[in-house]
C-alpha cells in the first residue's frame, strides 16, 4: 500500500514540473535577472522572470524562438521555420546596445534579413510594452525604472526641474 503512495507522489511532482516552462527540458532558468545596467538615465532593476513565466506559460512570447518552440512571427518563419534551439536566450544575445556602432555595422552580412534588427532597448521595450498594454500591466518609464540623477537632469526633472513659475497670460 506505502509503494502505491510513493508512485502516486512521483507521478504527481512530475506532472507538476513538466507544466513549469523550462523544468520539463532541463532548462536552467533564473527567478530574477537585472536589467537596464548599462543606462546613464535610469537605474537597474531586477525583472521578476519566475512571475512571468507563471503568467505567460510560453518561452517564445518572449525569447522568439531561441527556446527552440515554434516560431509564429511570419516574417521570422521564411527561414527560421526549421530552426533549433539556440545556447543564447538573453536580449543582448542577438539586441546590441548600439546597433549602429562601426563594429555593429561591420558585423552586418547584407545578405539576411536582420539588417534591421533593432537594438537592445527597443526589442525589450517593444515585447514588454506591448504585452503590457494587452495584460494591463505598468507601462509608464518609471514604473520599472528609477530615474538617475542624470536622468533627472536630461529631463529637467527632479531637482533640476525648473523652479519658477510660468508668465501669467500664456508662454
Amino acid at each position: 500500500m506505502q509503494t502505491k503512495g510513493f508512485w502516486f507522489a512521483g507521478v504527481m511532482v512530475m506532472l507538476l514540473l513538466a507544466s513549469v516552462p523550462g523544468t520539463s527540458s532541463g532548462i536552467s532558468v533564473p527567478d530574477t535577472v537585472t536589467l537596464n545596467n548599462q543606462s546613464k538615465l535610469y537605474e537597474p532593476f531586477n525583472f521578476n522572470h519566475a512571475n512571468h513565466i507563471q503568467m505567460t506559460k510560453e518561452c517564445s512570447d518572449c525569447h522568439h524562438h531561441t527556446t527552440g518552440t515554434l516560431v509564429r512571427d511570419a516574417n521570422c518563419v521564411r527561414c527560421h521555420r526549421n530552426s533549433s534551439e539556440t545556447k543564447e536566450v538573453s536580449c543582448k544575445g542577438c539586441h546590441q546596445a548600439d546597433p549602429f556602432s562601426a563594429a555593429a555595422i561591420k558585423e552586418k552580412d547584407p545578405k539576411t534579413y536582420h539588417l534591421d534588427k533593432t537594438s537592445l532597448k527597443a526589442a525589450m521595450h517593444r515585447n514588454c510594452i506591448g504585452c503590457h498594454e494587452k495584460m494591463k500591466g505598468p507601462i509608464g518609464c518609471q514604473d520599472c525604472h528609477k530615474r538617475t540623477k542624470d536622468g533627472d537632469a536630461f529631463f529637467n526633472s527632479g531637482s533640476f526641474a525648473p523652479k519658477h513659475k510660468p508668465a501669467k497670460g500664456g508662454h
